[in-house]
């Protein structure tokens, strides 16, 4: 693996956002769920294809906190235009777990 410095860290912009509308992405290639994410401020609501659908449902996602990358530029996925990278880690069984604070923090704040 190759080792990067601090300042090549800190270009990475993670924060915490709020879902605040999530909905099945049936057109997708693979199963996915389409969110729109709150994180206040500048920042405000941006999109987002997560594939997401063995853990959670679109209605259990509404109000969870989660963490995303925020300045990546947007991505097509199909029809859709990603704003954000939700991030998450794999199970056991390589399905995604979202990754986000485990007590509520401010929207928008920033992973450092």
């Amino acid at each position: 693996m190759t080792e990067i410095t601090f300042d090549d860290f800190m270009q990475v912009d993670i924060r915490v956002g709020r879902v605040i509308h999530a909905e099945p992405y049936p057109e997708a290639r693979k199963p996915a769920i389409k969110l729109q994410v709150d994180f206040g401020g500048d920042l405000g609501v941006k999109k987002s294809s997560a594939q997401i659908t063995t853990h959670y449902t679109p209605k259990e996602l509404i109000g969870r906190q989660v963490m995303a990358v925020v300045n990546f530029p947007p991505r097509q996925i199909g029809k859709f235009m990603s704003e954000v990278l939700v991030l998450g880690v794999p199970d056991a069984d390589g399905e995604v777990v979202l990754i986000a604070p485990d007590q509520d923090v401010p929207k928008g704040v920033r992973l450092f």
